[in-house]
């Protein structure tokens, strides 16, 4: 018989107290000396940080921004406090439905200390939530409660939002975000004393991990210049160029705003349409050329595209006027004179990424207007034509943050590349923010490389004009899809656009949700093919076949509602890439000899180009 058990198979009182004191004994110092000297040491690398943080600021080199998000946020959450608080009937509902929480938190951490039986928690973390993954996060009584009073706060907080019927869309979107910034950010995963695996380790190693991220927190703050420039990723194994973008070819034209690649055929035959494709400038182009494995623009080339890619400079204020119009004529147009150089060819075949969509999709409005019909068929990933359900980042565009935008921005002429970084970190900061804040800074441990992940933190800065008329003209007017928006002095139109358009979206987006680009699709003026990828923004275009990854739906026009296209829609395993090619070769299935670059046009040097590698 297990002595360590009862004739009824429980734990003996005694066999509980001792594994009580067991469990306690893991979060109790052993070498206090060594833990008083380490805690010495880490308030010198503190030191460092805050030094690191305040030199900039001491110079006049950096002023800080951060009071305008902030007010904007108190500013939000009050009209949503002045909701619930305007009603006392309302009010005290609210307060009673969280006090009523409390309690049965309460209750339950009676329970589980007063009895060997298995108690159920109160409420559980959403699905996919890694925060609480600890088993000390379900059987030690004291983390348990903390986990269960910070869900049932939080969720009482997203349920404020979601019922105050009295808010008007945009603001209850952003009393949305800014909630779950703030739960993210409290959560006691990220403190040490309220994590169980934070302590843990603390103690094992006698505070030697907080020596090390305070020494990485200042690295940190040095590397942003006195802002904090929070690394995701190892970056040293990687270089563009090197083991990045390293699909062959080369760099045929150079505008100011863009450098044009051709790539290299790997095909006899090659498709008569060459392929030009218009990244966004928000991030570089090389999220499509990450690594051979991973690569669409070589994985392209390989079905007999003949590729070309805009390039977009990383601008300085040498750019600051540069708007719309003129990545239009530098960017776009400019591509395209250079592949009728290079070819000989007037028909081409267009692809269009995020905003780079966005831009490709004005930019055909406008040339449809000008009889330029020299892109006979355009794809759009993830790409917003109305804004209408435009995502999270809306929460940063109204007419007095942009206006505050605008002013900083004016001053030099672009915005810089870790504001907009930061913008995108924050709309995922369960995941891009506060993980390895805690890894980082509290474990002291430093972040495995990976390859997506520097791109992430690649940042490009973005001009003033280009950013002030992306933001007015879509974001905040919502111009493109009401044939508003002014380029060369003419309004132009969607329905103008009559070529055939493949328009991708992502089932999990959160920059450009299906929902919007669904919505979009009933602007153009043609025939539109409405697909959508399992996944979110990234790795739902990003899609190899020979992985075998993730699923896409197919289905009739983009005509109704999306969730009455999405239930009768076809559900097929795999990437959507073999599907998009058939579908290009069915709008022109003829061949021609290969063309390497460089035949009829300037060699100005190897892809990936110069402008790729200029950092913000």
């Amino acid at each position: 018989m297990n002595k360590s058990k009862d004739g009824s198979g429980k734990e003996s009182p005694e066999t509980s107290s001792a594994n009580e004191t067991s469990s306690l004994d893991q979060y109790l110092v052993k070498d206090p000396e060594r833990f008083a000297l380490n805690l010495a040491r880490m308030i010198e690398e503190a030191g460092k940080a805050a030094a690191a943080w305040s030199a900039p600021r001491e110079k006049g080199e950096l002023r800080d921004q951060v009071a305008e998000p902030v007010v904007d946020m108190v500013k939000t959450l009050s009209r949503l406090s002045e909701y619930w608080l305007s009603d006392p009937g309302r009010a005290l509902e609210a307060q009673t439905r969280l006090f009523s929480g409390y309690l049965n938190v309460w209750a339950n951490t009676v329970r589980r200390v007063s009895t060997q039986e298995p108690v159920a928690d109160v409420i559980e973390p959403e699905r996919g939530d890694k925060r609480f993954q600890d088993p000390e996060w379900g059987k030690n009584a004291f983390f348990d409660f903390l986990k269960q009073t910070y869900l049932v706060t939080t969720r009482w907080a997203n349920d404020l939002v979601e019922h105050a019927e009295g808010l008007d869309e945009h603001t209850k979107h952003k009393a949305s975000f800014y909630v779950k910034q703030v739960a993210n950010a409290v959560s006691p995963s990220n403190f040490i004393f309220t994590n169980p695996e934070l302590f843990r380790e603390t103690v094992a190693s006698n505070g030697e991990n907080l020596v090390r991220g305070m020494k990485m927190l200042a690295e940190d703050i040095e590397a942003g210049k006195g802002d904090l420039k929070l690394r995701q990723a190892d970056h040293s194994p990687f270089e563009v160029g090197r083991n990045l973008a390293t699909t062959p070819g080369k760099v045929v034209a150079r505008s100011e705003l863009a450098e044009i690649i051709q790539y290299e055929p790997t095909t006899e035959k090659v498709l008569k349409r060459p392929l030009l494709i218009c990244p966004p400038w928000i991030n570089k182009f090389y999220i499509l050329d990450l690594n051979p494995e991973k690569s669409f623009i070589r994985w392209a080339v390989d079905q007999g595209h003949t590729v070309f890619v805009i390039s977009w400079v990383n601008p300085d204020e040498r750019h600051g006027t540069k708007d719309w119009e003129a990545y239009i004529r530098e960017g776009i147009e400019y591509g395209l004179d250079t592949i009728e150089q290079a070819t000989g060819e007037r028909e081409i075949n267009a692809i269009g990424y995020c905003v780079g969509g966005t831009l490709l999709a004005a930019a055909l409005a406008l040339m449809a207007q000008q009889g330029d019909k020299r892109i006979r068929s355009s794809t759009f990933f993830t790409t917003q034509v109305d804004f209408t359900h435009a995502g999270d980042l809306k929460v940063f565009v109204d007419e007095d943050q942009v206006t505050a935008l605008e002013h900083a921005m004016n001053s030099k002429g672009f915005l810089e590349g870790n504001k907009m970084a930061r913008a995108f970190n924050m709309l995922r900061s369960g995941e891009l923010i506060w993980p390895y804040v805690v890894n980082n800074y509290m474990r002291g441990k430093e972040p495995m490389p990976f390859d997506l992940l520097y791109w992430n933190a690649d940042s490009t800065r973005m001009s003033a004009a280009n950013h002030s008329f992306y933001l007015r003209n879509c974001y905040l007017e919502n111009r493109l899809s009401k044939g508003r928006m002014m380029l060369a002095g003419r309004a132009v139109s969607l329905a103008d656009v009559k070529i055939p358009i493949y328009n991708l979206a992502s089932r999990e987006d959160h920059i450009a949700p299906a929902r919007s680009v669904f919505l979009g699709s009933r602007f153009f003026g043609g025939d539109v093919e409405f697909v959508m990828a399992g996944s979110g923004h990234i790795a739902g275009v990003v899609n190899p076949p020979h992985r075998m990854k993730y699923q896409f739906w197919t289905g009739g026009k983009p005509a109704g509602e999306f969730e009455a296209w999405l239930a009768e829609a076809t559900e097929h395993p795999g990437s959507w890439w073999p599907h998009w090619q058939k579908w290009i070769v069915e709008k022109d299935s003829r061949r021609v000899s290969a063309r390497k670059p460089g035949k009829k046009t300037s060699i100005l040097g190897e892809a990936p180009g110069d402008y790729v590698k200029v950092r913000a």
